[in-house]
């Protein structure tokens, strides 16, 4: 067990995409947890097979490293907006924060929620300017930036005197000036053991700890992880449970897990300053505070912010039902549900929302779209309908949720984004150009203004332009917001698509089907390039005769179908439209009339 003084805890924070797991690699290998033998993957903290696909991280994870005799419990922390909930709960167990810029871009919209939740909690945070060795680095405007946002957040004089260190996480280096030899990240580490202050707290008072993050396990149940705030706890000691109306409960602790490099540790005992799971207490959620049962306190509750996306989840009643999936009744995805709700909690989870339906409430599209994803590998079968945004009522008056819009684009296109924005009801709060002709834009626009467009986005700036998003507040609701302009194209029956009449109908919009693919009255098969929605014919054959044709027929050529992802799925369709997700297929289909009924009572 190490001392308080010989511990330091910190977390890596920055947006999508700075670096933070490959910077983890680094001090992990340099800190010498592997085995000289061991097989090391790259991103190797992003374990979870969504966030190797998706190269995001979207768990918080926990990891600890050893240099000298000190101990590093670093935890890796997700770039994305969508995931803030895990971030907001992990600062509380930390005493710094490495702050990982990109020297080329500077800091970034998601830079500023992370930076801003940590400034809240009087963290001093260690600058990293990460990436110094591309070609187009500008370390020292990326610090000018960076020293501008802590100055707009409202950062105290001690927080604005923020520790500032060079690196690449790529490279495997850091430097404390430019001019300094790129050798190992020696100067890293150093600068954590001076820099970041030990964790408070007296290993001889009464245990005292409270649950920050959840994890559960098949064997033991839930686990209650969180940093102890004082004392020590051993293996079989009775602890209390106080629980957020401050009503206590007797347990007795039956596993203490810690971290060595990545691997979880079983411990016989931990003290203070060390974060640690605990299990043994079933019924435990987050901000409850466990301590010694002659001790009894309450620590202050941790506020989690609100959902603000809510998407049902409904059995698929299809043609194509139990023909792809093994898991298609709704008992069956209550059961996953309520398991998910057991260790997640940054979703709100309503299994018994509608007889036939379970009401999912989360930060953002893609937050939604992890669990959904993470089912249909579970071999679930089931459909979802369109995201709503969640209303509030605030002194009898609607509220919804708005988001800051951060957009970089070639200066061509800028335009048509500036006033597509402004037609869903998007306020224009910044817009420069740089000498690269990008331009960077910055809006404050309603979450629903939001939906349906990022597909739209990519198609009109060809794939070059970057948004990024972040919620910002509630406010006064905008009145009706323009949805997607085009209409759909609707198959008139079930069967094979065939190649002939895929030739036909392409004019008249794009498909997302090909020859050979299994179709049913209903279904959505492609987007007509008109307002309305068309219904086809894709399965019909071309009629044969006994006479021989020379060189009269013409070559069919067909353009490639559009294939969606599942969260483009999400975004693409409309109130009346369902996404059918199956482990190995995404359908999209019009709602039924008898649904359509239904919604309405709902």
């Amino acid at each position: 067990m190490f001392k308080p003084e010989k511990i330091r805890n910190i977390a890596i924070i920055a947006h999508i995409d700075h670096g933070k797991t490959t910077m983890l690699d680094s001090l992990l290998k340099q800190s010498n947890v592997f085995r000289d033998n061991e097989k090391i993957p790259e991103r190797v903290m992003d374990s979870y097979d969504q966030e190797k696909e998706r190269g995001i991280t979207i768990f918080a994870k926990h990891t600890s490293v050893f240099f000298e005799d000190f101990k590093i419990n670093i935890i890796d922390t997700p770039g994305h907006a969508d995931f803030s909930g895990e971030v907001e709960r992990v600062l509380g167990l930390v005493n710094s924060v490495l702050l990982l810029v990109d020297a080329q871009e500077g800091p970034m919209p998601q830079t500023r929620f992370v930076l801003s939740q940590a400034l809240k909690i009087g963290l001093r945070p260690i600058v990293v300017l990460n990436k110094i060795d591309r070609p187009h680095a500008d370390p020292d405007r990326a610090l000018n930036l960076t020293f501008d946002l802590f100055v707009e957040l409202g950062a105290n004089d001690e927080q604005l005197d923020f520790p500032i260190c060079y690196a690449s996480g790529l490279g495997g280096f850091a430097i404390m000036d430019l001019k300094d030899p790129r050798t190992d990240m020696r100067p890293l580490f150093e600068l954590i053991i001076k820099a970041v202050p030990h964790p408070p707290g007296n290993l001889d008072l009464p245990f005292l700890m409270q649950a920050a993050t959840l994890s559960y396990d098949d064997f033991v149940g839930r686990q209650a992880c969180g940093r102890i705030l004082e004392g020590k706890i051993r293996k079989g000691d009775p602890i209390t449970k106080v629980d957020k109306n401050g009503h206590p409960t007797q347990h007795k602790v039956q596993r203490i897990e810690g971290y060595h490099g990545l691997r979880k540790i079983e411990l016989d005992e931990a003290g203070v300053g060390d974060i640690v799971s605990i299990s043994g207490i079933p019924e435990i959620t987050i901000g409850d505070t466990l301590c010694d049962p002659n001790h009894i306190v309450q620590l202050p509750p941790i506020t989690l912010a609100e959902p603000t996306l809510s998407v049902e989840m409904m059995v698929n009643n299809g043609p194509f039902v139990g023909k792809d999936g093994k898991h298609v009744t709704m008992n069956k995805l209550r059961d996953r549900l309520s398991q998910e709700r057991k260790a997640n909690i940054s979703l709100k989870i309503e299994e018994n929302y509608r007889d036939d339906a379970a009401r999912i409430c989360g930060r953002g599209e893609l937050h939604l779209a992890v669990l959904i994803e993470a089912m249909r590998r579970e071999n679930y079968e089931f459909t979802i309908s369109k995201p709503q945004v969640i209303i509030k009522e605030v002194e009898g008056t609607p509220q919804e949720p708005y988001e800051v819009v951060h957009i970089e684009v070639p200066q061509e296109y800028s335009g048509t984004v500036i006033e597509e924005l402004s037609r869903r009801k998007g306020e224009m709060r910044a817009l420069n150009t740089n000498e690269h002709n990008i331009t960077s834009i910055e809006f404050l626009i309603p979450t629903r203004g939001l939906m349906g467009y990022r597909n739209n986005f990519l198609t009109v700036t060809r794939g070059l332009g970057i948004l990024t998003s972040v919620f910002d507040s509630y406010g006064p609701h905008k009145g009706d917001i323009p949805g997607r302009p085009n209409g759909v194209l609707i198959s008139n029956g079930p069967g094979k698509v065939t190649a002939y009449a895929c030739f036909g109908i392409q004019e008249r919009g794009s498909l997302f089907i090909g020859p050979g693919d299994e179709v049913y009255e209903g279904m959505i098969v492609g987007e007509n390039s008109r307002d309305n929605d068309l219904v086809v014919n894709v399965v019909r054959g071309k009629q044969l005769t006994n006479i021989r044709a020379s060189g009269s027929d013409e070559n069919i050529i067909l353009t490639p179908p559009r294939t969606f992802t599942l969260e483009q799925a999400i975004d693409f369709i409309q109130d009346d439209e369902l996404v059918e997700v199956t482990p190995n297929f995404i359908r999209l289909r019009k709602r039924l009339l008898n649904e359509n009924d239904r919604k309405r009572k709902g």
